[in-house]
């Protein structure tokens, strides 16, 4: 399927688009406005703090305020949109995976991370005072560290995961979620398996199989780490597909369901109201409207 939106580098948002930069922090006061398209997707991980002012964002269909002493991520693939660049004080933090995991070999240490990679959690977090004090705290010292002559990835990577780390303990506190990192892994693997298939129509069988785990086990998972079962958390992705389809395509609601693997259009439309609350008719001519627009 042909690719609704441009995929943006770290180079783009500092302006410098041959820049293969895989690790960089900015602070909004002090840059300038990226040149980029307004509706977009990242190739890389990004955190957004608010020190002074709000910010709203946009993530696949889902509006957020950011207010001071709240953080916001972005992960790699969603569809996102800056609606406000000013008046805002805070800045940003934007890594690679290769970055993450530079001299590491244990990949699952980025998938432990519960509030990246996951498309159906809440991206914003509010830690109380104290925490986002501390937050603060290590981000001054990645800025320091990448300012510095004799700059050192890995010390910068050190720093990164020393942020991740606190963050991580935050979601924890406030989400109460039981999860263990090994369900988080597992699911994880599952959800990219999804986004690559999704378009094949793959059902929960077909994911557990390749995972090399039950589909009851599959579905242990899912439940543990989003509070649904596998098929919704695949149907969830294939809905969030149609919409992009209605929002920014002319093609037909039948043509749409064909492109996701539904033959019988009475069907889609019956799962996408399910899922989004209106049929694809109407959330092509209401919805996807003021996203046209932006």
């Amino acid at each position: 399927m042909k690719e609704l939106f441009p995929f943006y580098k770290i180079g783009n948002f500092i302006n410098q688009p041959d820049n293969p930069t895989d690790f960089e922090i900015m602070r909004f006061e002090e840059i300038e406005e990226p040149d980029v398209e307004d509706l977009h997707k990242h190739t890389f991980y990004e955190i957004i703090w608010i020190d002074k002012g709000k910010s709203r964002q946009v993530i696949d269909y889902t509006d957020y305020e950011i207010s001071p002493g709240s953080l916001f991520f972005i992960s790699p693939g969603q569809l996102h949109i800056f609606e406000e660049w000013k008046p805002i004080e805070g800045g940003c933090i934007m890594f690679t995976e290769e970055f993450f995991l530079l001299n590491y070999i244990d990949k699952d240490k980025l998938f432990e991370l519960s509030f990246l990679d996951n498309f159906y959690s809440h991206p914003v977090l509010r830690p109380d005072k104290k925490e986002f004090t501390a937050i603060k705290r290590t981000i001054d010292q990645i800025a320091e560290e990448k300012k510095r002559k004799d700059y050192s990835a890995s010390m910068s990577q050190a720093l990164l995961h020393i942020l991740l780390l606190q963050i991580q303990r935050c979601v924890d506190a406030q989400s109460g979620n039981t999860a263990s990192k090994k369900y988080l892994v597992l699911y994880k693997k599952f959800k990219n398996l999804i986004d690559k298939h999704f378009i094949d129509n793959w059902g929960a069988g077909d994911y557990a199989s390749h995972l090399a785990i039950t589909q009851h086990h599959l579905n242990t998972i899912a439940k543990a780490v989003t509070g649904k079962t596998a098929t919704e958390v695949i149907r969830a992705r294939s809905i969030l597909e149609a919409k992009r389809l209605l929002s920014f395509t002319d093609n037909s609601v039948s043509e749409v369901a064909a492109n996701l693997g539904y033959f019988d259009s009475s069907y889609f439309a019956k799962i996408f109201k399910a899922e989004t609350g209106m049929t694809p008719v109407e959330f092509k001519s209401t919805i996807s409207e003021s996203y046209r627009r932006r």
